[in-house]
């Protein structure tokens, strides 16, 4: 079992990694929480694969499980499943010594983080992702967060969870769309650090290759994350360079209105935000090409003809990282190299109709 460690000013976690780990939940949870109650949060499609096994080894070991299930997507990151779940727990009569295990992808890690983070000013909080993207990025640092209206992930908190536990064997239950969506981020991070990492991705010439060596991307993956939330916890510095192609993946992923998954709107957003930097002589030449072919070889959308849509920009306008119309945007001047640069809103819109203008075919 692989055993990675995040610092953060609140406390160490484990990170643990291994084929198998979903039938030792009801050990593995034992040994970081006395007994308590646990609200076991998941969707309507992890939920009828693992939900009754990890409740029954909750309870083998004297947790008292109380189980709740949201639909599946995008939708149940919103005020009124929070509302439901928050006001199951409070009729159940959970209190600040009681726990919450998230069991699925990143829709459910950012909710029920969210529930965690904000249930009687924060409770205890378990990681167990199942989707590829959740392993690889989301369960990992502290983002919690629900959506309002198109803009995603307005409302949100940082809270740490006390355990992520991590089983590639979930991955094999995953559609291929769902599988290959989380390498996206994957690819992302595997840029940004650069020298292994990269060498490593170019293994992945097909979707069938992500389970293949699946346990070695998700430990490259996390492991890096990990080091940059251990000096950055709550995103004032470094960590800013994992929103790596999220300024316009965000706001095409916005406009797509549920048809683009995340990790395909990242795909997008990475190759957009490398062609125009490229094209300005601040990045390698040819980065955008190898990243672009890394990217189509596993199915990944590079291109979508919502870049050019008039209202992109003001999608990016609501982004939670604007400040007083300026956005650090991410780029890689090599990999393993990546930059922050503070740009206006209008320079950020320019960049985008100049990218649009030069490449009329694929925006």
């Amino acid at each position: 079992m692989k055993i990675l460690n995040v610092k953060t000013p609140d406390g160490d976690y484990n990170i643990l990694i291994h084929h198998g780990l979903l039938l030792k939940v009801g050990e593995l949870v034992s040994e970081r929480w006395k007994k308590r109650k646990i609200a076991l949060i998941s969707d309507d499609n992890v939920a009828p694969l693992y939900m009754a096994d990890v409740k029954k080894q909750l309870e083998a070991h004297d947790f008292k499980v109380f189980t709740f299930v949201v639909p599946h997507g995008e939708q149940s990151k919103c005020l009124a499943e929070l509302a439901k779940i928050i006001k199951g727990m409070a009729h159940d009569r959970f209190n600040r010594s009681d726990g919450v295990i998230a069991l699925g992808g990143g829709v459910v890690g950012d909710l029920a983080g969210f529930v965690s983070a904000t249930y009687m000013r924060g409770i205890d909080l378990i990681q167990i992702p199942t989707s590829f993207l959740a392993q690889v990025d989301s369960s990992v640092g502290g983002k919690t967060a629900i959506d309002l209206d198109d803009v995603k992930n307005l409302i949100g908190s940082f809270h740490q969870p006390d355990l992520v536990i991590i089983d590639p064997n979930d991955l094999k239950t995953l559609p291929k769309r769902d599988l290959v969506e989380g390498y996206g981020e994957t690819l992302k991070v595997a840029a940004l650090n650069g020298g292994a990492f990269w060498k490593f991705v170019q293994k992945v010439n097909q979707p069938s290759d992500l389970l293949k060596y699946a346990s070695q991307l998700i430990e490259f993956a996390i492991k890096f994350k990990a080091i940059v939330v251990s000096h950055d916890e709550k995103e004032s510095g470094e960590r800013q360079i994992l929103n790596l192609g999220h300024t316009i993946g965000h706001g095409v992923e916005a406009l797509a209105h549920g048809k683009l998954r995340h990790g395909e709107a990242v795909s997008i957003g990475l190759v957009a935000i490398c062609r125009i930097f490229e094209s300005h002589q601040l990045s390698l030449k040819g980065m955008t090409d190898q990243i672009k072919h890394r990217l189509s070889v596993v199915g990944l959308p590079i291109h979508s003809k919502l870049v050019a849509s008039p209202h992109l920009i003001d999608k990016i306008k609501n982004d939670k990282k604007n400040r007083d119309g300026y956005m650090n945007v991410i780029y890689l001047k090599d990999f393993g190299h990546p930059v922050i640069k503070a740009l206006s809103i209008s320079q950020i819109n320019q960049s985008i109709q100049g990218l649009v203008k030069a490449h009329p075919d694929v925006y």
